[in-house]
Order: C-alpha cells, then sequence, then structure tokens
C-alpha cells in the first residue's frame, strides 16, 4: 500500500491479501478511513498498532472468540448482578468509552495502542451506526466507570478494548453487552488475541478457517 493512500467511504470496500506470516500480519499502510475499516472487518482482519509504528491490519491463527451462547457467569459475578451492583445502558455515551480506554493505565504497558487517529476513526464508525459500545455506571452516578465497545456488522460482533476503573466493572459491562447481543441474534463475538479475563467468561480459540466461514455466513 502506498502512503497516499485514498480515503474510502462507508459504501468503498477494499480487498486485502491473504495474511502474510503465521503470526497473521496481512498488510502494512493504508488508513483508517470508514470503508476501510470496514472492508477489514468483513474479512476477519482488524487494525493494531503502536502509535510511532506502521499501520498494520492482523488476522491471527488462531482465532480467540466467544460464542454468546457459550457465555460462562461465574458465581461471584451472579452475585454482583443479582444485587445490581452497577447499571449498564449502551451507546450512551461512547467518547467516555474509548477515552477510557486509550488512557487507563494497564499493568505490564507503558503506553496505548489506541491512537489519536484510530480515537477519530471509531467516533466516525460510531456516527454512521457501526459502534455498539456499553457503559457502566454505579448506581446513582452519572461517571462512567468501566466500558467497552466494538463494532457491529450483520450478526457478528467484533470487540476492540475495554477498560474498568472498578472492581469487576468490565466484566459486568460484557456479561450484559454479551446477553444483549444473544438476544439480537448474534452468532459470534470477536475477542481477536488471548486473554485469562475473556477465557474465564467462556472465549476460546478456533481456527481461521472457521471465524472466515462464520462470518461469511452471518455479515
Amino acid at each position: 500500500m502506498k502512503n497516499e493512500f485514498p480515503y474510502l467511504g462507508p459504501d468503498m470496500y477494499f480487498e486485502f491479501p491473504e495474511p502474510a506470516d503465521s503470526e497473521g500480519i496481512v498488510a502494512a499502510g493504508g488508513n483508517l478511513s470508514p470503508g476501510m475499516l470496514i472492508s477489514a472487518y468483513k474479512q476477519g482482519i482488524f487494525p493494531w498498532f503502536n502509535e510511532k509504528d506502521p499501520l498494520l491490519w492482523w488476522s491471527p491463527d488462531p482465532r480467540f472468540v466467544l460464542f454468546p451462547e457459550k457465555l460462562h457467569v461465574s458465581r461471584s459475578m451472579k452475585k454482583l448482578i443479582k444485587k445490581n451492583r452497577f447499571e449498564v445502558s449502551f451507546n450512551s455515551d461512547f467518547d467516555s468509552v474509548i477515552s477510557g480506554c486509550r488512557y487507563i493505565e494497564r499493568e505490564g504497558q507503558a503506553g496505548t495502542w489506541i491512537t489519536e487517529e484510530m480515537e477519530k476513526a471509531y467516533k466516525k464508525l460510531f456516527k454512521l451506526g457501526y459502534i455498539l459500545s456499553a457503559e457502566v455506571r454505579e448506581p446513582g452516578s452519572s461517571e462512567v466507570a468501566a466500558g467497552l465497545y466494538g463494532v457491529r456488522i450483520g450478526n457478528c460482533y467484533f470487540g476492540e478494548s475495554m477498560f474498568s476503573r472498578k472492581a469487576n466493572g468490565s466484566k459486568y459491562g460484557f456479561i450484559a453487552l454479551t446477553e444483549k447481543l444473544l438476544n439480537e441474534g448474534v452468532v459470534l463475538i470477536d475477542c481477536q488475541v488471548y486473554t485469562s479475563h475473556l477465557e474465564s467468561l467462556g472465549a476460546e480459540m478456533i481456527s481461521r478457517k472457521e471465524f472466515i466461514e462464520i462470518l461469511n455466513d452471518n455479515l
């Protein structure tokens, strides 16, 4: 891809090449215009790069996913839900969610992969109706204490990031979001790469081939 890559509107489509290596790198370069991002997700590809690095596009094999009907809710989380520990809303304050994901301090990470360019790009997707976020607040509070967001296309949801300033806040929001998606007919939540946090909620590894087949049947 050239540095002067054209801006792609939401109705424009870009065909990505096959992954270049076993790690799942597909390409470097391009831009984060709406058409580029939507095209990527439809092909099982997502952007992931550090602020000073080139824009990289990934499609790892295997792929870490959650089938909504396999959501695992622990006893401790069931108790918190029963007590209405938090209140959860959807798409009520996406700006606070992506800002929280960008600036929250994470153990073992010196910085954030959500650059200013990426934040602007996903705000555009939000305005176009492709983003679904969950906002988690303590009862009676207007402050977003935890949250997560992702891209919804057809009956697939591509999770992007989450944050929490309160213990169990992001898990609480993820459970509520997953239940909402299940009720709406979503068959797959893409978690991209392995985390023990999401594994505890029922996420599992599947092959890239199976992942792409599911996308092709449900987008």
